[in-house]
């Protein structure tokens, strides 16, 4: 995998994955110790952990999904 991001692309990725890790966590650890009545809460919370795991190692490895597929992107 070539890098195919700019430092300002990467710093993007990883800061929303970031974000996406923490709220997914989040909402985790609310329907882990609340046990909410809606079931499917904590499948949101393991999808926002993956599309998090997967920015951050797209920041941090400096390439892009899109990119790599000919789409462009702005950053």
């Amino acid at each position: 995998m070539r890098c195919n991001i700019d430092a300002k692309g990467k710093a993007t990725r990883l800061l929303s994955g970031v974000f996406f890790l923490l709220v997914g966590l989040g909402l985790l650890l609310v329907v882990v110790f609340s046990m909410p009545e809606i079931s499917w809460l904590w499948m949101v919370g393991v999808l926002l952990v993956a599309i998090g795991v997967f920015q951050v190692f797209e920041g941090w490895a400096g390439w892009c999904v899109l990119r790599a597929m000919g789409i462009k992107t702005r950053l």
